[in-house]
């Protein structure tokens, strides 16, 4: 179980970390935390030294009612600090978090080496296309809607089964777009109920019927700090406890804030 970022062979046969980066000044915890170039160069090497295979870019968030932006400002925020990063770390693995294929494209073109799609391509038919043209690693998320109204979509038959129809759809239209390395993440928090995601988390395994690497971004959700009433800045032994859970679920990839933490959840479930 590999994939190919820029021409680096990842094996993701033990679980991996991916450090999140947000350049957006309303992400729903650090939000407009790193402006500046000096804070954005501290945390990423913070995160590539305490552990992280790669560092997820985003510039658009994708919190439930966010505002929406246009791919001109989404573009202004990313890739002067996307040619910043690979000039700083010449090995860097960047994920861009994006759903507009233009966005995708402009990033690669420019030293990233992932997409991180929470549309799974439902945001702009053009996404798999340039993904498979591009040549690199997607991570195809399951969403409804998009991030203003998906907090409305919750309603499903079976939420397993729905996932598990939906990716093997999405898949089989990845494939057909010659997209060769692909990761799932089930969501957690876009379109579900907080019942839902606990609900999903408890029988994540099911995905592993699809024989993809999955991806569970659950740092800070609201299914923590909600289930524990509290806020997002004091969810993170809640974030460590649901991690050793994906973990035993069959996640390959922890995508965090906190990149020690997860480690260290990483490297306790190993000794199991």
């Amino acid at each position: 179980m590999t994939i190919n970022c820029n021409g680096k062979l990842i094996s993701l046969e033990s679980p991996k970390i991916m450090g999140i980066l947000n350049l957006t000044p309303d992400s729903f915890f650090d939000g407009g935390k790193y402006k500046k170039e000096k804070e954005i160069l501290q945390q990423t090497e913070k995160m590539l030294q305490e552990g992280a295979f790669c560092i997820d870019v985003g510039a658009y968030s994708s919190k439930p009612n966010a505002k929406n932006v246009s791919t001109e400002e989404e573009l202004q925020r990313l890739l002067p600090i996307v040619q910043l990063l690979t000039q700083e770390f010449p090995d860097i693995i960047l994920s861009i978090d994006t759903f507009r294929s233009e966005v995708a494209k402009s990033a690669i073109d420019n030293g990233a080496a992932m997409i991180n799609d929470i549309s799974g391509g439902n945001l702009d038919e053009q996404m798999m296309k340039t993904v498979g043209e591009l040549k690199v690693p997607y991570i195809l998320m399951h969403m409804r809607g998009n991030p203003q109204t998906m907090q409305s979509l919750t309603q499903y038959d079976d939420l397993l089964q729905d996932l598990v129809y939906y990716f093997s759809e999405k898949v089989a239209q990845a494939r057909s777009f010659g997209i060769n390395d692909i990761i799932l993440d089930p969501g957690f928090g876009f379109a579900k109920t907080t019942h839902q995601n606990f609900e999903l988390l408890k029988n994540m395994k099911i995905l592993e019927v699809l024989e993809l690497p999955l991806l569970a971004g659950l740092s800070r959700k609201s299914m923590i700090y909600k289930t524990l009433d509290i806020s997002a800045k004091e969810a993170l032994n809640g974030t460590s406890v649901l991690n050793v859970l994906a973990l035993q679920q069959g996640a390959k990839i922890l995508r965090v804030h906190e990149v020690k933490e997860a480690r260290e959840c990483i490297q306790l479930v190993a000794q199991l």
